[in-house]
């Protein structure tokens, strides 16, 4: 087991806690970055690449029938393996996005195409479900398990808003516990039902699930209403028989007090080590424990954790997730530096892998506890082909190349320019909490230029509490228009009509045009044929 130092290039901004790590045919990604996806990366997911101690990322495209997909803290995350003709992918369900609004979606996410210098393509579908749904939550964990030749998701726990009878401008964004509730979601059809377990009394969030055949073991997890991190393990069996699904529940002995924590798989089975999270509020874990699945049911035995630096061990909080192959990211917040209130410092936990460590994860916790509510077209691939190059070389290009990896030095900082500039005093324009008012909104405030003060400048419509009617109205016509600033609505005058010179239309006449044909006659032949024709 080591702990090494991982320098993030250029990306720290990124990453914060609530953030996933998934791996996907070998490849790790960012999932659920800090505040909405900018312009150079759309999708908001990211190549994670680590190597010699630094970590870059590299923006992410999606397909052409791909679905939108928002940046989610604490969703739920289960690895599909390959089913059928289904490849292999994810489940997200829920999650809270930069502005603290709760999903209920579910995603499934795989990989659509690579191209020569390893860039990778994924698609995003949005599942539709039917039937007893389950709320927008999250903090919760979505497992898959396989009875009698069939599959389905299993939801659990998690955190809700209150309901909307409940919920005053008080109390707006205080969560509360879901019901302790299974729920249940055929994959080929979506349909979900709810299923009430008697041994499930209490509500909770923020635990391990994790997952092997038919059976669910639940290892810790923070009950709300309380304020406890109880000693739990919890094993739900579900079986899918032909006249409609059987759960069951034991309470089991040889639980754990944690929450948040970070799985990593560390056998070619079902083998993984439990690391990081904390035992209380105000306490982190620094245990590491051992967990196996098996035909007798689960082992966890205590282990040796990594050297902890002092860094770690005097922060107050901390996150992660696992980078595939026996490692894992762990970040800490940056002490001492009020410049940068949000910078973290990375670590990589290894821990040795027992057999080939090629197999896959076949679960996935839920993400890491947030306690941050803060908060273009995408890059093609190289047209550049590769001949006659060594392996080395070919991964060197595709991994590092300058012209992918993502920089944020290179982000147009529009707090001070653009959309999210501060068009007035009481500017209510925030790009980590801002919502559509108007009906032409999708990404970005509806702004109308003023013309007062030297030069004229741009405001936000909703700032000068222009209703819709209005902005249409002067998006269309010449009318000037002044902000409360400078007079008003009010003092808006007409644009003068433009004066232009009338052309003069010049007749163009023929090269080619005959004059016509002209008889010259003596008065002799006039009076001959004047009389030949009377």
């Amino acid at each position: 087991m080591t702990l090494q130092p991982v320098s993030a290039v250029n990306c720290a901004s990124l990453l914060q806690p609530g953030c996933s790590l998934l791996s996907l045919d070998g490849d790790i990604f960012l999932f659920g970055q800090k505040g909405w996806p900018k312009r150079s990366c759309p999708t908001g997911i990211f190549m994670v690449r680590l190597k010699k101690g630094e970590l870059k990322l590299r923006p992410v495209s999606f397909s052409n029938d791909s679905c939108y997909l928002p940046p989610l803290r604490c969703p739920a995350v289960a690895h599909l393996d390959p089913w059928g003709s289904d490849p292999e992918c994810y489940l997200i369900h829920g999650g809270r996005t930069p502005n603290n609004e709760i999903s209920g979606s579910l995603y499934l996410l795989n990989q659509d195409s690579r191209g020569s210098n390893r860039k990778v393509t994924l698609r995003c579908q949005e599942k539709e479900l039917v039937g007893e749904m389950p709320g927008p939550r999250f903090g919760h964990t979505a497992s898959v398990v396989y009875s009698r030749g069939k599959r389905a998701c299993v939801l659990f726990g998690g955190r809700c808003y209150r309901p909307p009878g409940e919920r005053t401008t008080e109390t707006w964004n205080c969560v509360m516990d879901c019901p302790p509730q299974v729920f249940l979601i055929d994959l080929d059809f979506g349909c979900c039902s709810s299923h009430i377990v008697p041994e499930l009394t209490d509500g909770q969030s923020f635990h391990v699930a994790l997952a092997r055949d038919d059976c669910i073991y639940v290892l810790g997890g923070h009950n709300l209403s309380s304020d406890t991190r109880p000693v739990r393990l919890l094993r739900i069996q579900v079986q899918l028989l032909l006249g409609g699904p059987v759960l069951s529940c034991d309470i089991m002995d040889n639980g754990l007090s944690m929450t948040s924590t970070i799985t990593v798989k560390s056998g070619p089975g079902h083998e993984y080590v439990v690391l990081g999270g904390y035992q209380s509020e105000t306490q982190k874990r620094m245990e590491c424990n051992n967990v196996v699945l098996d035909d007798t049911g689960i082992h966890i035995e205590p282990r040796d954790p990594p050297p902890w630096t002092g860094e770690i061990t005097h922060s107050r909080t901390w996150f992660g997730g696992s980078l595939g192959k026996g490692s894992a990211l762990i970040g800490v917040p940056t002490e001492g530096r009020s410049a940068q209130p949000d910078a973290h410092s990375f670590y990589q936990v290894s821990f040795q892998m027992e057999g080939d460590g090629s197999g896959e994860e076949a679960m996935q916790g839920c993400s890491q506890e947030s306690t941050d509510f803060e908060d273009s077209a995408p890059l093609e691939d190289s047209e550049e082909l590769y001949f006659g190059r060594e392996p080395h070389e070919l991964e060197d290009s595709g991994d590092d190349a300058d012209g992918d990896t993502y920089n944020e030095e290179d982000e147009e900082d529009e707090s001070q320019t653009g959309y999210w500039m501060s068009c007035c005093l009481g500017c209510q324009a925030d790009a980590n909490t801002w919502v559509p008012y108007y009906s032409t909104e999708l990404h970005r405030p509806a702004m109308i230029f003023c013309s007062g003060g030297e030069g004229g400048h741009w405001v936000h419509a909703q700032c000068m509490d222009l209703n819709e009617t209005l902005l249409m109205k002067f998006s269309q016509n010449s009318s000037k228009y002044f902000c409360l600033d400078h007079g008003g609505m009010p003092r808006k005058e007409m644009t003068p009509p433009r004066t232009a010179t009338p052309l003069k239309r010049v007749t163009i006449k023929s090269q080619h045009r005959k004059a016509p044909i002209r008889l010259r006659m003596t008065p002799t032949k006039k009076s001959f044929l004047r009389r030949l024709f009377d």
